[in-house]
């Protein structure tokens, strides 16, 4: 990835590339996660996290690291680094001279005159990782050492020295095999070189700390299992390949397979292509089962909400596959019908189910053929928000949904401090509103058009929908202010200036004249806009946290009290388009050219969940985001559009 640039003279300096992380992702749900100098500096960090059926389809971390040690003329050099307490030992960082993503992670060292290479890759349809090692130039030939280090627990967990953990090993055709614990498949370390030897020599190395869960306030310290270690002659211009997977491999065949696979990476050449394949890693096919990852490395794979908001970007202006979009949204119906149908923490999340169709037909989908497989399951939705039906969420008598659990934060603002909501917004929220009135107006219309002749829906809900439009403004606009009400409750408007507002008149048929629109993106443009998305909070309320650092309590405080959300860029862009039409062409390029600038930091080549929203505005959150990838891929596609026109 030529286009990636690093401060060379920085990689050794621990303050700068441990901020930055190689990120790959499989279709299995497999991952490999580390810093560019692979120090693992988070519990979600590893070589080697796969997807377990047998543990509820949860990720597990089965191979932490492997620390590389070269031995010339009698001297011992050991390219590994871990982190214990406050200190870094060994520290192989010292070494690193050189590190790229062309096309997959690639990490050079230099140790006097010897040069040595090593480079990643994750299989994409296999739970297998696979690292190749160069002796690029060396004045005499040279054993490399490689000792494994074996975590076998839950990404989200630590784990400890364990007597009841099986430390044996079994022998297999170009190495050897593990299984801790007897619920844990076999973890196979297989190398491409014949004549490597290994030498068993089980010890728990303890106290790993990783610095990222130290400084957050989290529990961070384990102690990983080293089984022994491998050792082979390399000589200058000589390749070896170390397979870690689920299976066993065959040894004669690893390096062949590393240099095929590596061919078959899609070639970089600009961010767009960039987008396309973060797209790619975030859509799985566990047995399978195509689904949607919400954000490498820790965020689960098929939630309702961030699937139905990303999965046009993704499928679509990613991939470009109608069918996967489909076949996607089918898997994620079946698996989700508690939430769409019965009761959910997302109250808005089922309701945007009419947003991921109109977005879909957009694209081009045939309407008729679109209604006729899904109408049934939006008029579903539609029933049960009516009275009666669902616990946390109802129709009032004004037409508008009331959602309130008591303590519980019922949208996609739903951080908590101890227990507590940060932000629960309980009564009539704007965006859950909004959302609504458009799937009612959606259904209405499609049903109107290619429903059957005799549906009693229409008449049914067409008062409803009325309704709604009368209450909402009544409801929702502050004639004295000239704004939208975040939400109203008992005690009246709350007049919180947040995103939200923007979905109101965002949707494609929103309860609101189009007179207000302008009055909202004032306020947007004023207050919420940033050079990396959206803040989730004026500046000017007292409540916003400018920065999300510092303990989990200061972060939980910042992370919809002021941090930015670049997925929010799509409806903004979108919603100013229509608005100002291709004039505003240049000013949607200004606010997604800074992504492109921060794909060499954090994580490397990928696209961050959340942003500070103050200046100089660092990223944060999970690593890869599947809505912030969609977001991008979609606003790219609205700025080529526009550009023709």
């Amino acid at each position: 990835m030529a286009f990636l640039n690093f401060n060379k003279s920085e990689l050794v300096n621990l303050a700068y590339s441990l901020k930055r992380e190689i990120i790959c992702a499989g279709r299995t749900g497999a991952y490999c996660n580390t810093s560019i100098v692979t120090c693992n500096t988070r519990r979600y960090h590893g070589l080697l996290a796969v997807t377990l059926d047998r543990f509820n389809g949860d990720r597990y971390m089965m191979l932490s690291a492997v620390d590389e040690s070269i031995i010339l003329n009698g001297k011992h050099f050991n390219l590994g680094i871990h982190c214990y307490g406050d200190i870094y030992e060994p520290r192989g960082h010292k070494y690193v001279v050189d590190f790229s993503y062309d096309p997959e992670p690639v990490i050079t060292y230099k140790v006097g005159e010897v040069v040595f290479r090593k480079s990643l890759i994750l299989v994409p349809d296999s739970d297998q990782v696979l690292i190749r090692y160069e002796l690029l130039e060396s004045p005499a030939p040279v054993t490399l050492l490689l000792k494994p280090f074996l975590a076998f627990r839950s990404v989200h967990d630590l784990t400890r020295e364990n007597p009841e953990a099986d430390t044996s090993y079994s022998e297999v055709a170009g190495g050897v095999s593990f299984r801790m614990y007897p619920a844990f498949p076999d973890l196979y370390l297989q190398l491409s070189d014949r004549n490597a030897e290994w030498k068993y020599e089980p010890c728990w190395n303890k106290n790993v700390t990783y610095s990222d869960e130290y400084r957050r306030g989290f529990d961070c310290t384990e102690d990983l299992f080293t089984p022994g270690v491998f050792s082979l002659r390399l000589s200058k211009g000589a390749s070896v390949v170390l397979s870690a997977s689920l299976s066993e491999a065959d040894p004669s065949k690893l390096k062949r397979r590393f240099t095929s696979i590596a061919a078959k990476i899609p070639e970089v050449t600009g961010y767009h292509d960039q987008l396309k394949c973060c797209a790619d890693w975030l859509i799985t096919r566990h047995n399978g089962v195509a689904m949607v990852n919400a954000g490498l490395s820790w965020l689960k794979t098929g939630l309702l909400r961030e699937t139905l908001i990303a999965l046009p970007g993704l499928a679509l202006y990613g991939a470009g596959k109608p069918a996967l979009f489909e076949e996607i949204l089918d898997n994620l119906i079946a698996a989700e019908q508690e939430r769409l149908n019965i009761r959910t923490t997302q109250v808005e999340a089922p309701l945007y189910l009419a947003c991921t169709l109109q977005a879909y037909i957009d694209y081009g989908a045939d309407p008729a053929k679109v209604w006729k497989k899904y109408g049934p399951t939006v008029k579903m939705v539609l029933d049960s928000y009516l009275p009666g039906r669902r616990r946390e969420v109802a129709m009032h008598p004004n037409g508008l949904l009331w959602a309130q659990l008591d303590g519980v934060a019922l949208t996609w603002m739903n951080a908590y401090i101890e227990g507590r909501a940060v932000t629960e917004r309980a009564g009539y929220q704007i965006e859950t509103n909004a959302f609504w009135y458009n799937a009612i107006s959606f259904a209405l219309d499609m049903e109107s058009r290619y429903g059957l002749k005799d549906s009693s829906f229409v008449s049914r809900w067409a008062p409803v929908c009325e309704q709604v439009r009368r209450s909402f403004r009544e409801t929702f606009w502050d004639e004295d202010s000239r704004r939208l009400a975040d939400y109203v409750d008992a005690g009246g408007r709350n007049m919180d200036t947040r995103p939200n507002q923007l979905f109101a008149v965002w949707v494609k048929n929103s309860p609101l004249e189009e007179e207000i629109i302008p009055e909202v993106l004032k306020v947007v443009d004023a207050e919420l806009v940033t050079a990396r998305g959206i803040r989730t909070l004026s500046p000017r309320d007292p409540k916003y946290k400018g920065v999300y650092e510092g303990s989990q309590l200061e972060r939980d405080l910042a992370y919809h009290q002021g941090c930015t959300r670049p997925f929010l860029l799509e409806p903004y862009i979108d919603l100013s388009f229509r608005v100002k039409g291709p004039s505003f062409t240049k000013r949607a390029e200004w606010l997604i050219e800074g992504f492109w600038a921060d794909l060499s930091k954090h994580g490397v080549g990928a696209f961050s969940e959340l942003y500070d929203g103050d200046p100089p505005h660092e990223p944060h959150g999970t690593i890869s985001s599947a809505l912030s990838t969609a977001a991008l891929l979609s606003v790219t596609a609205m700025i080529e559009k526009n550009r023709e026109l």
